[in-house]
């Protein structure tokens, strides 16, 4: 696969990668999705229900961002290294990854189960939905060490170019959960509980068969205790290129619950503006998700060619997939401004939770469009190893400026101040995103490819 990221023809090679990453990142939208549809349709309580997975999905996020700290940030170092051609330091780099996600996957999951409660209140859970909140985040914390695991190894199945596998191993789980999902909530009677059962099986599952692929002949890293040895060095080194990726999503976590702290809030506890929010989210991530899966589907490519030097490839790969990006951002950006009350309609919204989503959902999504740059070529800017860059462009979009918009618009707009603070800030941060990215990317290609040379001449 290597020999194809180092001479293979560029454009049908992006879209070998970064269709199924993009199928992944869709598959892992219809993960949550799913739960939020069926439950949604529980007898007597379904916007309660809604509003309860509303309010975990932030402490979900919580555990996915530890995901990201260490795969996202051990998966293109050890690109960097094969790049280099020192497989050695890259399988050493993958197996103390591996170490670390299982580590945090017992010592969150355990916090998360024992707290479930106190952390549901906290996050601004309506009374009526705590019940539906706890028992769902009980089962999903002890199943944290799958999800763990899961997805913070997958993106080292993508960083040696086996996007399709990396896919599959998601496509799996997702269709067990949508077979499990009705049978546990519905016929066995167990209400928001079977939906977490269901989605906690099936992370388990697509954790084993990426566990499975590091044990087969065509991966270049093999799960080897002795290598597992961390050290401060390499476990610096992971973390601090993992720690873009990582507040990228923990801020999105705490975006999440400032906004369900202000709802509720301003709106004394009403679940239909809580699960109003939900559905938007779940808008959000239809165009998020994707241009997400083409940055990291991309991430093997542009690891591979930036520890190469090679500045030619990198330019024309990145100028493909930021077209690619545009296009679909624009595309969906555009159905869902113009026919928003069909995101209420997808999960069965009471006529008042559907009046507020047709209402808010165009100000809640009208920045999105810029979400070609702050997903896609975001993740690029990790991929080339930009950690500093990148962690300052995330927390200007979500901890500057949405943060204390969102409270500030609330105090003179009420719930509304909480929708159109999204939007807003989308809109101002991707235009920053955008200057920021778009000049800086042709002087990290010419630096790097000045030290590659440098390196090659004194080794002769």
């Amino acid at each position: 696969m290597t020999e194809e990221l180092d001479h293979g023809k560029i454009l049908p090679l992006v879209f070998r990668l970064t269709i199924p990453a993009v199928i992944a990142q869709l598959i892992t939208f219809l993960y949550n999705t799913v739960d939020r549809m069926y439950v949604a349709r529980i007898e007597g309580g379904g916007m309660d229900a809604l509003a309860a997975l509303g309010i975990v999905l932030p402490i979900t996020l919580i555990i996915q961002a530890f995901s990201n700290l260490v795969g996202l940030g051990g998966a293109p170092r050890a690109g960097i290294k094969l790049g280099e051609g020192q497989k050695e330091d890259a399988d050493r780099i993958f197996n103390t990854s591996a170490l670390l996600l299982f580590l945090l996957g017992i010592l969150i999951g355990g916090i998360t189960w024992l707290f479930a409660e106190p952390i549901i209140r906290l996050f601004g859970c309506p009374e009526s939905a705590v019940p539906y909140a706890v028992s769902y985040l009980k089962i999903y914390a002890a199943g944290a060490g799958f999800v763990m695991l899961g997805s913070g190894l997958n993106p080292f199945i993508l960083t040696q170019g086996y996007s399709f596998y990396a896919m599959c191993s998601v496509l799996a789980g997702a269709v067990l959960n949508i077979v499990l999902d009705p049978i546990f909530i519905f016929t066995l009677g167990m209400g928001v509980s079977g939906s977490a059962l269901a989605t906690v099986l099936s992370q388990a599952v697509s954790c084993l068969i990426v566990l499975a692929f590091f044990f087969l002949k065509k991966s270049l890293f093999r799960l080897r205790p002795a290598k597992m040895k961390p050290t401060p060095a390499r476990i610096g080194n992971i973390l601090s290129l993992g720690v873009t990726p990582f507040v990228m999503t923990i801020t999105e976590c705490a975006i999440q619950i400032v906004f369900n702290i202000n709802l509720n809030l301003a709106t004394g506890g009403n679940k239909d503006y809580t699960a109003a929010l939900t559905v938007m989210l779940s808008a959000l991530q239809l165009i998020s998700l994707p241009l997400n899966g083409l940055g990291n589907g991309m991430q093997p490519f542009v690891s591979y060619n930036y520890g190469k030097g090679n500045a030619k490839r990198l330019k024309q790969g990145i100028t493909d997939v930021t077209v690619i990006a545009f296009l679909f951002a624009l595309s969906v950006w555009s159905v869902s401004l113009a026919v928003p009350g069909m995101y209420a309609d997808l999960f069965s919204a009471s006529d008042a939770v559907r009046a507020i989503v047709v209402r808010y959902c165009p100000f809640f999504l009208m920045g999105s469009i810029m979400f070609f740059v702050q997903m896609t070529l975001q993740n690029i800017n990790v991929a080339l190893g930009q950690a500093k860059s990148a962690l300052l462009l995330a927390v200007t979009r979500k901890v500057i400026i949405l943060i204390p918009l969102c409270f500030v618009l609330t105090h003179f707009f009420g719930a509304g101040g909480v929708y159109f603070s999204e939007g807003i800030a989308d809109l101002v941060a991707g235009l920053l995103t955008a200057t920021v990215i778009f000049t800086s990317f042709p002087r990290i290609f010419r630096k790097r490819e000045e030290e590659v040379k440098a390196m090659k001449s004194s080794e002769k």
